[in-house]
Order: structure tokens, then sequence, then C-alpha cells
């Protein structure tokens, strides 16, 4: 993915409750061209999504303590203000259950741990381009190759 310009200035709420990761996407967002904004709970997530709509949301499934991930998005999904923000879900949960889960209650992305983070910004390029999501998209882990070597999540 060379050309990013479309990322340019996008903000991105980005949840996990791993500092490590969440500031490693931070990194990534903000080296891209994006404007991160973080939070490390639920409870941080909902209040931020609420006061100011990001253009997406990077959120984690397994949030601790408060509210998981699907809590959020549910309740995301719920408020008018903030329905329409896509929203990745970021995951090591395999189940094809919580899969369905995550789709069903609005994510527009699943993308599971490891994950590198080119192909996460290629995922969230595709969702800001769309605009309000780009439809509903179910992805594993990243084939290998394919590219220059970037951090994994």
């Amino acid at each position: 993915m060379e050309d990013r310009g479309n990322l340019r200035g996008g903000r991105v709420l980005v949840v996990d409750d791993e500092p490590y990761i969440l500031k490693i996407l931070v990194f990534k967002l903000r080296t891209a061209g994006l404007v991160p904004v973080e939070a490390a709970s639920g409870e941080d997530a909902l209040r931020a999504a609420l006061a100011d709509p990001p253009d997406a949301v990077l959120l984690d499934v397994s949030l601790s303590p408060g509210p998981s991930g699907f809590d959020v998005l549910r309740r995301l999904k719920e408020e008018p203000r903030a329905s329409d923000v896509p929203v990745i879900l970021l995951t090591a949960r395999t189940h094809p259950d919580e899969r369905a889960t995550g789709l069903r209650l609005g994510a527009v992305r699943f993308l599971t741990k490891p994950f590198s983070t080119s192909a996460l910004l290629a995922e969230l390029q595709e969702v800001l381009a769309a605009g309000n999501g780009g439809g509903r998209k179910e992805k594993g882990p990243p084939p290998d190759g394919g590219g220059p070597s970037v951090a994994s999540v």
C-alpha cells in the first residue's frame, strides 16, 4: 500500500487495554497521517466516541475491566450520533461464533491477532474510503510476504 493519501487527517479511536499494543497502533496511525485518539477501556472509548465521533474505531474485543469490546460496539451502534461510525474489531479470538457476533453487532471488519500493521492500514484505508464502513467483511490473519515487513500486533 504505497498511496495512503486518503488516510490523511482521519480521526481514529484506538481502543485496547494492553498499553504496548495501544502505543504501537497509535504510532503507526500517526505515521500514516491519521489522528489517533487513545482509549484504554470500554468506558473511555464510549466517552470519546460519543463526545466527538471519530471517522473509524479500532476496537479490541477483550477489554477488562469494564465493558467488553462487544458491549462497546453494541452501545455505539445504539447511539444515533455514533451508529454510522465504522468499527474494526481486533482480537486474538478465533471462534466462528465470536466473529459472527461481532459482525452481527455491526462491525465492518474482524481482524485476528497477530496481524501486520500494513494489513490493518490497508483495511482502514478501505473502510475510510468507503465512508460508512464499506460493507461488512470478515478477515483472518494476513497472508505472509507480499511487501515490506512492518510491526505485527
